[in-house]
């Protein structure tokens, strides 16, 4: 990348800092105002991330990697470079969508438990094991993404 394209993707990243402060302080006193705040911060740093991308993925850097993939193709040296990576996404996939059901599940396990608890405190143990069990959802991902990745 050149160094003006640099300065620019500076300046907006900047920009996205400075702008929804600007957003929050002088707009009207209103409880509108953090929502305001909030999309004109998320529109400037997606923007500027989505605009970085744009512009590394373009260029000589571009060029260059579709001359090695064609010498790849012509000589057959990388066998398994798209396996390997789609097995990186699920390895990905496989920890992160179970830490997310995971912490749905002990979000309302827990407070049911604690709220259980209170009324009656001899069915801690009960209610501990439900979650105990929301919790090994995680576990059961990270096993996967484990087995996942001893097979690249």
């Amino acid at each position: 990348m050149s160094m003006v394209v640099r300065v620019l993707l500076v300046a907006a990243l900047i920009l996205s800092i400075i702008v929804p402060f600007g957003a929050y302080f002088l707009g009207e006193k209103n409880r509108r105002r953090y929502k305001r705040s909030l999309a004109c911060n998320c529109f400037f740093f997606f923007g500027t991330l989505a605009l970085a991308s744009i512009l590394s993925l373009g260029g000589a850097g571009s060029v260059q990697a579709a001359e090695a993939a064609a010498d790849v193709a012509a000589t057959g040296a990388a066998a398994g470079g798209l396996s390997s990576g789609l097995g990186y996404i699920a390895a990905a996939l496989a920890t992160s969508l179970s830490g997310i059901g995971s912490g749905i599940a002990v979000a309302s396990s827990a407070s049911a438990a604690l709220g259980a608890i209170s009324e009656d405190q001899s069915i801690f143990g009960k209610s501990m094991i439900f979650v105990a069990m929301a919790e090994g959802i995680a576990l059961y991902g990270l096993i996967i993404s484990f087995m996942i990745l001893g097979q690249l």
